[in-house]
């Protein structure tokens, strides 16, 4: 049997390890434990599964994930809770305490060799402050990872499940495509967090499938980037960095079947696409 933590436990821990949330991290700490079920419910987590969760904190998730069965690794920056996680799952959850490893690291450097198991998803409340960046480089540096679904700040996970012509597509949107689809699937109250954050939260889900072919990914990425730098100018002008000119780009965008004097927020994916392989 597995206790989860509440608002009671979730203080007890922090008075204990003198953890005072911070915005540099992005500390905000769940301490409902039916918020937790229900994540790990929407994240598809199965007995047996690898899941990787970054920044775990004192436990609430990590605790929801081992009763589900998973085998979790998980990625925590801060040494403190690091160091005290192994110890609050032995005591909450003993039978499943050797189903978790703790990897004290960054999670923006992290890499496949760090991590004991390859995870097949990664279930996690993610640093608002680095969500985006940590998700896109887990998918990049982790090819066994199937799924995902994450917390994140509303905001965030607008942009990050966006659709093309959308006021909320951007940069986050088109690079998470890549990968997969992505859909927002829930909204998380603030009273479910110590501290309340001043923020609303969202859960994201994400599905890896067959990469856009026929395009290197860095290559997409930077036009992608150069696009959406300059959200007001057409892609003929935003892209005339990226291109060498601007008559180099409209002849780029002519050969991928774009009208020049369209804008990035109006391409999906696929159009990005064409854009990086024309002139290859």
């Amino acid at each position: 049997m597995v206790e989860l933590l509440g608002p009671a436990e979730i203080r007890g821990l922090a008075d204990e390890l003198d953890v005072r949330p911070t915005k540099k991290l992005g500390q905000n700490f769940v301490h409902d434990p039916n918020t937790v079920r229900r994540i790990v419910e929407l994240g598809g987590v199965r007995p047996g599964d690898v899941v990787l969760e970054v920044g775990p904190g004192l436990g609430s998730l990590t605790l929801g994930l081992l009763a589900a069965g998973a085998q979790v690794v998980a990625v925590e920056i801060d040494p403190v809770l690091a160091a005290r996680l192994p110890q609050t799952v032995a005591e909450r959850a003993p039978e499943a305490a050797e189903r978790l490893t703790v990897v004290g690291a960054d999670a923006l450097r992290v890499r496949a060799a760090d991590l004991p198991a390859e995870p097949v998803s990664i279930v996690a409340n993610l640093p608002y402050n680095v969500a985006v960046p940590v998700v896109l480089h887990l998918l990049a540096e982790l090819p066994s990872l199937r799924s995902g679904l994450v917390m994140v700040q509303t905001e965030v996970a607008d942009r990050m499940a966006a659709g093309p012509g959308s006021r909320t597509y951007g940069v986050p949107s088109v690079k998470l495509a890549w990968y997969g689809p992505a859909r927002k699937v829930a909204a998380v109250p603030r009273a479910v967090f110590w501290p309340v954050p001043n923020v609303d939260s969202a859960l994201v889900s994400f599905t890896r499938t067959d990469p856009v072919s026929g395009v290197d990914r860095a290559r997409l990425f930077a036009v992608v980037d150069a696009a959406f730098s300059q959200r007001r100018k057409t892609l003929r002008a935003a892209l005339a960095g990226w291109a060498g000119s601007a008559e180099r780009a409209g002849e780029l965008l002519a050969e991928a079947g774009i009208d020049p004097k369209t804008r990035g927020e109006q391409l999906d994916v696929h159009a990005f696409a064409r854009i990086a392989a024309a002139g290859n």
